[in-house]
């Protein structure tokens, strides 16, 4: 077997949230744990980091591995889904999974595909459980799939459990009220494992104080301990000064990472690194400092306010649900740029209205749709957004839609795009 045919049984032959949406879900953790006994249960014998949260914990898992592996320890990461190469999803200090672990791995588990039948998201959890094994780590930063509660990821038990925030997605999956949707994330706090939440909300802040008091898991609100001072975003560089809460400790950061909802991500990643701190990990406060300022070389993370073209400058950005997009529109509002071009594609399982209403109207849109099924036509996407007041053209793909306009921009133009992970990896430039 060779890498090409392991990766494409993969993709072809289990289920796939991406590819299909809902019904690649599985609400349980039977298939995981079957997986994973299958495998000598190796969730069991590396530490790890766990994150969950709506918005944010891609961004916040890269960062807290970023800061691991500058202070020295041999740091795993898994995160979801990926951009371009299935191996992103798997790296160990920065690098990706070898193609030869990938093919062994898909030979040695078909046995066990064949009687379980798990989902694809099912099986990549167990490959980076083994892999992190295999490659010896000191510690794992592990991202949630979706939710946490029934997530494939949540049979591990961390040193510390993070929440990064709330916000609207997945209603259909994950409850349709923000205490609903709380408590699902709350499935990963762990007995007596402390649980960091990164944005305190009226709405969810009691059901968080539940269950982390039914586990005896010790909490922490991160946006209570510090606070961002002082901030400046310049060359795409995102300066901050962080205060400690009733202190006169002030320390300094630039972040690689420029989108200004980054300043959130990083008091949640501080309180983190604080608590592993307090645990016996020897991580310095230039070593946090260093790491902060190359996240992106350091861990591979992509598409988060990223800029890949000057004159026009060309932005990518992930963000997808309610939430994702009013962090953008902030970014757009600190944004030097004559004229905006925005190439926009969505997934079916979108609030769809919700996510166009916030979008500037001011803007020239390029509707557009990922190769996936689970993508919105283009031609229906338009009509929608026209329908609230946004103008533009639709195009067949990301990328004659990111060409036309980059075709059609100012040098002094941005063109930013977003609405869907999926976009933002087609992008060939």
């Amino acid at each position: 077997m060779t890498y090409e045919q392991a990766t494409n049984y993969l993709f072809t032959r289990l289920p796939m949230f991406s590819r299909i949406g809902a019904a690649a879900y599985k609400k349980d953790l039977t298939n995981t744990l079957r997986l994973c006994e299958y495998l000598g249960n190796p969730q069991t014998k590396f530490k790890s980091i766990h994150i969950a949260g709506t918005n944010g914990k891609g961004s916040t898992s890269h960062m807290l591995a970023a800061v691991l592996q500058t202070a020295g320890f041999k740091t795993g990461l898994y995160t979801s889904p990926h951009l371009r190469d299935f191996r992103e999803r798997f790296r160990v200090n920065g690098e990706m999974i070898d193609k030869d672990f990938v093919v062994d791995f898909v030979e040695r588990i078909q046995p066990a595909i064949d009687e379980i039948e798990p989902s694809f998201f099912e099986i990549t959890v167990a490959m980076a459980f083994e892999y992190f094994v295999r490659e010896g780590v000191d510690i794992a930063v592990i991202e949630t799939g979706l939710g946490g509660r029934l997530d494939s990821t949540n049979v591990i038990v961390p040193e510390v459990s993070v929440i990064t925030n709330i916000g609207w997605d997945h209603m259909n999956l994950l409850g349709d009220t923000l205490s609903a949707i709380a408590y699902e994330k709350a499935g990963i706090i762990k007995a007596e494992v402390p649980v960091i939440i990164g944005e305190t909300a009226e709405e969810t802040k009691q059901v968080f104080e539940q269950v982390a008091a039914e586990k005896n898991a010790p909490l922490v609100f991160a946006d209570t301990q510090r606070y961002v001072a002082e901030w400046k975003y310049d060359h795409h560089q995102l300066m901050l000064q962080v205060a400690t809460s009733g202190t006169d400790v002030r320390n300094s950061y630039q972040l690689d990472l420029p989108g200004y909802y980054q300043t959130k991500n990083c008091i949640t990643v501080l309180e983190v690194i604080y608590h592993l701190q307090k645990a016996g990990y020897k991580i310095t406060e230039e070593q946090v400092q260093q790491a902060l300022r190359q996240v992106k070389k350091l861990t591979g993370l992509h598409g988060r306010w990223e800029v890949i073209h000057a004159n026009p400058v060309v932005v990518l950005d992930v963000g997808h649900n309610e939430d994702g997009i009013k962090q953008i529109t902030a970014q757009i509002e600190l944004s030097d740029y004559q004229h905006l071009h925005i190439v926009i594609g969505l997934v079916k399982d979108k609030e769809i209205e919700k996510v166009l209403t916030l979008l500037p109207k001011e803007a020239t849109y390029y509707f557009t749709r990922a190769q996936i099924p689970r993508a919105l036509p283009e031609n229906e996407l338009a009509a929608r957004a026209h329908a609230v007041g946004l103008k533009g053209h639709s195009y067949v793909d990301v990328n004659t839609a990111v060409k036309e306009a980059m075709h059609r921009a100012d040098k002094k133009d941005m063109v930013l795009v977003c609405g869907s992970v999926f976009v933002v990896g087609e992008v060939e430039i």
